[in-house]
């Protein structure tokens, strides 16, 4: 339901995540972009491969907020299998600067 993402950098973040692209994932981002999970900073790449990429991880937005800068999503991938999960995003200059993301 990216189709309640109206933010193009946070639609461009979701359509590569679930596409597996790297690319165009790192594309979305600014090369200075942090993240946390659970309210824990992590490393951005280090749990991006992680959690995304090597265990081809997938999010499909329940209820969007806030231009889709803000939603909560049924995220799965092979390690964890699917949770209810929340996520916000701060945009700076047309791509996603920060993701903060957690169960909800």
């Amino acid at each position: 339901m990216t189709d309640q993402i109206g933010d193009p950098a946070v639609r461009a973040f979701v359509d590569a995540l679930n596409a597996g692209d790297r690319t165009a994932f790192q594309a979305a981002l600014t090369p200075d972009a942090t993240m946390s999970d659970d309210g824990t900073e992590r490393d951005l790449g280090d749990w991006t491969e992680r959690e995304i990429f090597s265990s081809e991880g997938h999010l499909t937005v329940e209820k969007a907020q806030d231009d889709g800068r803000s939603f909560v999503a049924s995220y799965s991938n092979a390690t964890w299998g699917a949770m209810r999960t929340r996520w916000s995003f701060t945009v700076r200059d047309g791509k996603v600067a920060r993701f903060e993301t957690g169960q909800a």
